[in-house]
């Protein structure tokens, strides 16, 4: 989203991280693999970490880096390797599939339950690099794909957003990725797909060891496992590759829940968010979660029951995006204005934004989004806002050298998002 670390100053503003949470009411907390964090090597309330981050972070000298230097590896850039110009990033990776990204972090969250001993309960998180781009899974992970099968990319529609297109050229030609999409045809659209599928079967292949450890370890019944993605990739829908706007295919990612209390095989269709997870992890850690916090229990806590969110609601750093289970509009900072049906038009092909016929709907979803967004903004800014309290009433603030306390207080998340009735 290029919204990391939107509040740098997060810890003097008084919020606390999820793992931070944890660890006060008598969790141990772990880390393992890709996190994002700037800088890279904090620990943001994980009292355990184990560092392998992002695929494109050649430089950092994490714990993946110098795992690598001891077997006489390092990390290496996707054009390093045969191929890789030609199929849109999509190579077999030259090192070795028992010395990958992926691996190593499998390897080492299995190593992490096995050599636990504590009675004290752990709540993990582990961070696959992969399937992000470059496509570089190992050969043994083509097997069973079977490529008749693998779905074709949405088709672009030039009207929709060519300004959108160009900047996602332009973007992955820079350094960190090298890849001119400028010319994206099906065959490497399909090269792309195939290479993904196997990175994501070679992320199953590790989720399996982990889930197989914790059976061993006689700890599965009593564990709580949540598999999601931050986000997906276009791998050829609209003529895109990555992500970085609000098509479903960038967006819309595979969430899957275990544990007590949860029936096996049910599937839910209500609409929620990543952030909803940290409210269920608390939730079943029997932890109330803090007043400011804007996230809710997965319906039912991951079973049947409670309904999902009436809206989601994104933001990027250049684009904004109201869905109703029914109608989505984008919006971006270029000027191009998207509304989609998606019961009717799921792959996003027809633009209703200009429809008469659907001004309605598009007044009342902007208005919608609008209000968020004011919401939002000015929660976000709670502890810089003078009016959070009058401060003026303070006995010290006629005296000279009077000094405004900062920050203050978040407030409380119903409190931030009380919103007037739309009509």
């Amino acid at each position: 989203t290029n919204l990391h670390n939107l509040r740098a100053d997060w810890r003097d503003a008084g919020l606390r991280t999820w793992p931070e949470i944890l660890s006060e009411n008598g969790y141990y907390t772990a880390g393992i693999g890709k996190m994002h964090f700037y800088p890279w090597d904090e620990r943001r309330g994980f009292q355990y970490r184990v560092i392998c981050e992002d695929k494109r972070w050649l430089e950092v000298r994490d714990d993946y880096y110098h795992y690598l230097k001891r077997h006489g590896l390092r990390k290496l850039h996707g054009n390093e390797m045969p191929g890789y110009h030609e199929n849109k990033g999509a190579v077999i990776h030259d090192i070795p599939w028992e010395h990958s990204w992926d691996r190593f972090v499998g390897s080492e969250s299995v190593k992490f339950i096995e050599q636990y001993g504590s009675d004290q309960p752990f709540a993990m998180m582990v961070g696959f690099p992969g399937p992000h781009c470059p496509y570089d899974p190992d050969e043994r992970f083509f097997e069973g794909i079977e490529e008749s099968k693998i779905p074709k990319s949405a088709p672009e529609v030039g009207a929709h957003s060519p300004k959108m297109r160009q900047g996602n050229v332009d973007g992955n030609k820079r350094p960190w990725n090298g890849v001119d999409y400028a010319e994206f045809p099906d065959s490497a659209k399909h090269t792309v797909r195939k290479h993904y599928s196997a990175l994501v079967q070679q992320i199953d292949f590790e989720v399996g060891a982990i889930i197989d450890a914790l059976r061993k370890k006689g700890l599965l019944e009593n564990t709580y496992v949540v598999l999601a993605s931050d986000h997906g990739d276009y791998l050829g829908d609209h003529n895109l590759i990555g992500k970085a706007s609000f098509f479903e295919s960038a967006i819309r990612v595979p969430m899957v829940a275990m544990g007590p209390g949860i029936e096996a095989g049910q599937t839910q269709e209500a609409m929620v968010e990543l952030r909803d997870i940290t409210a269920t992890m608390l939730s079943w850690a029997g932890v109330d979660q803090p007043a400011w916090y804007d996230a809710q229990p997965l319906p039912g806590e991951g079973m049947p029951g409670d309904s999902g969110r009436s809206n989601i609601f994104g933001l990027l750093g250049d684009g904004w995006m109201n869905y109703d289970g029914r109608y989505k509009l984008h919006k971006y900072r270029t000027g191009e204005n998207l509304l989609f049906d998606m019961l009717n038009d799921p792959q996003e092909q027809v633009n209703l934004y200009e429809n008469i016929e659907f001004a309605e709907i598009v007044r009342r979803l902007d208005t919608e989004l609008t209000n968020e967004l004011m919401s939002s903004i000015d929660s976000s800014m709670d502890d810089r806002i003078a009016q959070n309290g009058d401060m003026s009433q303070d006995p010290s603030f006629g005296y000279e050298s009077w000094h405004r306390p900062w920050p203050n207080s978040p407030r409380t998340s119903k409190a931030r998002y009380e919103k007037p009735k739309l009509g």
